[in-house]
């Protein structure tokens, strides 16, 4: 993985997410930042980002101008901290769920869903995508499919430790499957289907089921 990759919002979400799952977070929470970024996440996802200003995310969160500068250089660096703690939420709770998760199959079948529902729910991408869907690969880590292919190299990466562990047989190729993974997912995201909803958790677990599971040579228990 090269600097720039491991520098990128994506990498950063996930490393931070996987540190604050290994210990409690230490400090005090910045007040201010936090009203400050809970009032720009409101911002986006009424009106998307280009069309939002400092100045306004200032005033939903009653400070003054001079204040939100003191937090955040520039728009630039507010939109990438809402969007960081947006992924780190995500991955969050991917992390909680496949440490729920008692066999292989329900790790799976839990990755899978949880990233259609937790992403396909989250109201800001959600808003993203209906009104600056280009911009969002660039939001979260650059363009050429670089997001797509860290997100594929790290679905490849727990599919190689069940191998490891000689849960997944040997002669699945962990690349080609999380690519196949990731790209339903994504296609889900991006494209929404009229057979199933996003939000219906029984549906979706039902299709990793049937489609996901085969994908890694298993089979529904």
């Amino acid at each position: 993985m090269t600097t720039q990759e491991q520098d990128s919002l994506l990498g950063r979400a996930l490393r931070g997410a996987t540190r604050d799952a290994a210990r409690p977070p230490a400090g005090r929470e910045d007040k201010t930042r936090t009203k400050l970024l809970d009032a720009a996440y409101d911002q986006f996802c009424e009106t998307g980002i280009s069309r939002a200003s400092m100045e306004e995310v200032a005033r939903r969160a009653g400070t003054a101008r001079i204040t939100i500068y003191r937090k955040f250089e520039n728009k630039d660096a507010l939109v990438e901290a809402v969007m960081l703690r947006e992924f780190q939420r995500y991955f969050g709770e991917f992390l909680v769920e496949m440490g729920n998760a008692k066999t292989v199959a329900d790790r799976v079948v839990a990755g899978f869903v949880t990233s259609l529902r937790t992403i396909g729910g989250n109201p800001l991408i959600r808003r993203l995508l209906e009104i600056e869907a280009a911009a969002v690969p660039g939001l979260v880590g650059g363009g050429d499919n670089r997001t797509m292919f860290q997100v594929r190299d790290f679905v490849a990466e727990q599919i190689r430790r069940e191998q490891e562990a000689g849960n997944i047989a040997v002669d699945v190729s962990t690349m080609l499957a999380a690519d196949v993974m990731v790209r339903l997912t994504g296609s889900l995201l991006t494209s929404p289907s009229d057979l199933i909803e996003l939000d219906d958790e029984e549906a979706l677990t039902a299709m990793a089921r049937e489609f996901i599971l085969p994908v890694v040579g298993l089979r529904a228990e």
